[in-house]
């Protein structure tokens, strides 16, 4: 055999052989991270270059699978759930104490949770295009007292889309009581209801609805990928809802320290800045002074409207079926 093809052979063997004996945590995550346009292949790039181990997501409905698969998991991290899930995610005993210190988050609320913490944010608001919509509704009453046709808007359903539930608990919020007369005033405006986020965002951009249940950061997009500077949130005095999606260790991990050290990397500088624009969401613990440009400008709520775990469990269930009154099955 030619000698080059026998040392390239070994080569090829020997780094295949370091390659296996790297240590695997495996992420659970949904699928918008792990996409090429997602935060996902930056943060395992970044993190592999630390920890000498290899990254491997495992992509799809986090907590069902998670819920599903019980103790047999193979999750050492799982990230991407959100403040209005985390209650039943803890109850299932599957999570671990973070151990992180958590002095450098930089949210708008405080945040004192030993098990989840977020590494993102996000408040819910109405988009809409300036350039078609010279006076947008100024507050969430101004919203509801217009004119039936003086605007289409897309809502997402809050049974299958993270926005729509938030969107549900932010009407409740401001309404409470008075919720199932908030939604009949908004109804008529109502273009459809869509499944998820994406499905709504698009009838929007394509120029089918006036206005879209989404972020406060969704503009930031277009201002730094496309320099469209005709998408802006509608900010109302009543305050918004704050989102955040959350990390966290499990307990069945075979890799606990890697784990520890993934979610330290989380509240490193390095992780946060990649945040905002493969996220397009406000960074959990990054100063607003080292956000980039496009989202420093972004208009801010005065206040934000958050409820614990156990105040949207509790409410959940009643405020759908006042939702669905209106909207139906």
């Amino acid at each position: 055999m030619n000698k080059a093809l026998v040392f390239a052979t070994g080569l090829i063997a020997a780094t295949s052989a370091a390659a296996e004996d790297k240590p695997v945590l495996t992420i659970y995550a949904p699928d918008y991270f792990t996409s090429e346009w997602g935060p996902g292949p930056s943060i395992e790039q970044g993190f592999e270059a630390i920890c000498a181990c290899d990254v491997q997501y495992q992509a799809g409905d986090v907590l069902p699978r998670l819920l599903l698969e019980g103790e047999r998991n193979r999750a050492d991290v799982v990230i991407g759930l959100n403040t209005d899930v985390s209650k039943q995610a803890r109850e299932s005993g599957l999570f671990a104490p973070h151990g992180q210190d958590l002095s450098g988050l930089t949210l708008p609320i405080e945040w004192n949770d030993d098990t989840f913490f977020p590494f993102n944010w996000g408040y819910t608001a109405f988009v809409y295009n300036n350039e078609k919509m010279a006076n947008p509704p100024a507050s969430f009453e101004e919203l509801l007292n217009a004119p039936d046709d003086a605007f289409k808007v897309v809502l997402q359903d809050p049974r299958s889309s993270v926005s729509g539930l938030a969107t549900l608990l932010w009407v409740k919020a401001i309404y409470g009581d008075k919720a199932p007369e908030a939604w009949a005033k908004l109804a008529p405006k109502v273009l459809t209801v869509t499944k998820g986020w994406s499905e709504s965002y698009g009838l929007f951009t394509d120029g089918e609805a006036d206005m879209v249940m989404s972020y406060t950061t969704s503009p930031a997009y277009h201002i730094i990928a496309e320099g469209d500077t005709s998408k802006e949130a509608a900010i109302f005095p009543e305050g918004h809802y704050f989102m955040a999606e959350l990390v966290a260790k499990t307990a069945t991990t075979q890799q606990p320290e890697l784990a520890d050290q993934f979610l330290a990397y989380v509240l490193s500088e390095e992780f946060q800045k990649m945040i905002p624009t493969a996220n397009w969401s406000y960074p959990s613990a990054l100063p607003r002074d080292q956000w980039p440009d496009g989202f420093r400008e972004l208009p801010m709520p005065d206040q934000a409207i958050f409820y614990s775990e156990d105040e949207a469990a509790a409410l959940r269930d009643a405020a759908l079926e006042e939702w669905l009154t209106v909207f139906g099955g």
